[in-house]
């Protein structure tokens, strides 16, 4: 196969079939989206099985446990893919929404339009769910999309391709308006970012390697994060059962996820009362705690124990690993956040309000919290339906990118044949 070729050829048709994409009226694509949901269903065991031969061929490759984890097709799994695309049906349609109406002294009325974005090419690892959200996303919001999954996933992700096929032809969409690439070579992912020609916009999600190759070579924008680099700060006027809750959650809910916290600080007055009781948690799964000396004063015993260096505030383990660190108080917090942070998701326990407001409007990320888990920073969780990707970038779109950020604006102007003097 002459990889340049095959992916000139999928940005050709994806170019053409984002014309009809746009046109296409609400309930057209919430059709399509209905038929694809109902596949999926339909299609359970088929999907499991073709899960099973990914799961299998990824074992035998030596995938970190990380990985397949995110691989793994579950019955929830499945599930989660059929209620998103049915929420993504329930939400309202963006396109065509004209807002921002005002009459000019000329006589003319000026607004802005919400219109699709194009072609959007979109590159991840692993997760076979990215390829549903995505496409479910990218057809409500009248785009065509490229979508270039990771090579462990092939099997389902082309099974998932031919369902969303038939549910785009059976709404009478162009069946090129969601392709999935068909090869596993990494040769595809240089093509597809550097066709300014047919695609309108990168969004990557994958590892570090991945996002910093992209940023590196693309010539195409892009919608992205590079680390998922989350922290949770206990207060001084933390209620405990909180934070140990949503201390334990951020971290063991799932280790291999963006929003998965990784580094944990707590004000020094309350550390004697809640880091034993986190580190009994913590030990229950065997999480393994990179600490600074105060907070290895106070778990001496704690079976998995090392000291933190520079790097591990800094880390995106993905793994059973937390970097701990006892800070003076929320000033300190903050500083620590801003200097090490990826800008994805921070979170604050406290019951004190002011320092609560403080910590919202100070730490600049996609997603701040005030007594929550980090884990919460999810399209899903948003009710966005679902997510193509989290941005850390401030341009365009941030945190979550559902409907909206798969949009633009345009001018429009509503004339009674005044013409300017």
């Amino acid at each position: 196969m002459d990889i340049k070729q095959y992916m000139e050829q999928l940005g050709q048709r994806a170019r053409k079939a984002s014309r009809g994409m746009a046109k296409a009226d609400t309930a057209t694509r919430n059709r399509a989206l209905t038929l694809i949901a109902d596949a999926i269903e339909r299609e359970a065991d088929a999907l499991r099985a073709a899960n099973k031969l990914d799961m299998e061929a990824a074992a035998a490759n030596g995938l970190e446990p990380a990985l397949l984890d995110r691989l793994a097709l579950s019955d929830k799994a499945i599930a989660t893919m059929v209620e998103g695309l049915r929420q993504i049906v329930a939400l309202p349609d963006p396109i065509g929404e004209i807002s921002g109406l005002k009459f000019r002294p000329t006589g003319i009325q000026v607004g802005q339009m919400r219109v699709p974005l194009g072609v959007i090419g979109i590159i991840y690892e692993s997760r076979p769910n990215v390829t549903v959200d995505a496409a479910g996303l990218c057809i409500k919001s009248g785009n065509a999309t490229i979508l270039r999954g990771g090579s462990e996933a092939i099997h389902c992700n082309r099974a998932l391709a031919i369902l969303v096929k038939q549910g785009l032809q059976g709404a009478g969409l162009p069946e090129d308006g969601v392709q999935v690439v068909d090869t596993t070579d990494r040769a595809a992912v240089g093509a597809l970012i550097t066709m300014p020609q047919y695609v309108d916009v990168i969004v990557p999600r994958g590892g570090k390697s991945l996002i910093a190759r992209l940023m590196a070579e693309a010539t195409v924008p892009m919608i992205k994060h590079l680390d998922g680099i989350c922290h949770v700060y206990i207060d001084d006027k933390a209620d405990l059962k909180k934070a140990v809750d949503i201390g334990f959650n951020a971290k063991c809910h799932r280790y291999g996820t963006c929003n998965t916290m990784e580094t944990l600080l707590v004000a020094r007055s309350i550390a004697p009362q809640v880091l034993p009781e986190l580190a009994k948690l913590y030990a229950t799964k065997e999480v393994e705690l990179r600490v600074d000396a105060e907070a290895a004063a106070l778990l001496q015993g704690y079976p998995h124990l090392s000291a933190a260096t520079e790097e591990d505030w800094s880390t995106e383990y993905l793994a059973a690993i937390l970097a701990v660190k006892i800070v003076a108080d929320v000033d300190e917090a903050m500083e620590h956040i801003e200097r090490y942070s990826s800008k994805h998701t921070e979170a604050i326990i406290t019951e004190d309000h002011s320092v609560a407001m403080r910590f919202l409007r100070e730490v600049d990320s996609s997603s701040v919290m005030i007594n929550a888990s980090t884990r919460f920073a999810d399209g899903f969780e948003y009710g966005l339906g679902a997510e193509i990707g989290i941005s850390n970038d401030k341009l365009h779109a941030r945190g979550p990118v559902g409907l909206e950020g798969l949009t633009s604006l345009k001018y429009v102007v509503f004339g009674h044949g005044e013409v300017r003097q």
